[in-house]
């Protein structure tokens, strides 16, 4: 079999050219590692009981996004999600007091936001 063509390292900077599968040269494999050991979805807590209360919530909410930015605002959407109103990295639970509907794009600004906060820690 004929050897894979050599390509530019995907590190930003890096003009290194490597053979290796996922694209980094050897100086810089270790930026591809957290990428390949990540989590199900069931082992980050979020398996059948979490799907069941997501469904409760959707539910309980009526399909209404109940995002603080939405509430204020008084706009309607549609909510796709279920969000951590005090995220479970900050102490949160997935009590149903907790939780909340919310439309992707609502969760999306809500999540990098609160991403920034933590970088700041």
């Amino acid at each position: 079999m004929p050897k894979r063509p050599n390509r530019p390292c995907r590190h930003r900077g890096c003009n290194a050219l490597t053979r290796n599968a996922n694209g980094y040269c050897d100086d810089h494999q270790a930026d591809a590692a957290p990428w390949q050991h990540s989590k199900t979805s069931a082992e980050r807590g979020y398996g059948a009981r979490w799907r069941k209360t997501r469904e409760i919530v959707l539910r309980r909410d009526a399909g209404i996004c109940r995002c603080a930015e939405c509430a204020r605002l008084g706009r309607v959407r549609i909510a796709t999600e279920v969000d951590h109103i005090r995220p479970k990295a900050e102490g949160g639970t997935d009590d149903l007091s907790n939780l909340r509907a919310i439309n992707h794009e609502c969760h999306k600004i809500k999540t990098q936001a609160e991403a920034k906060r933590a970088r700041g820690r």
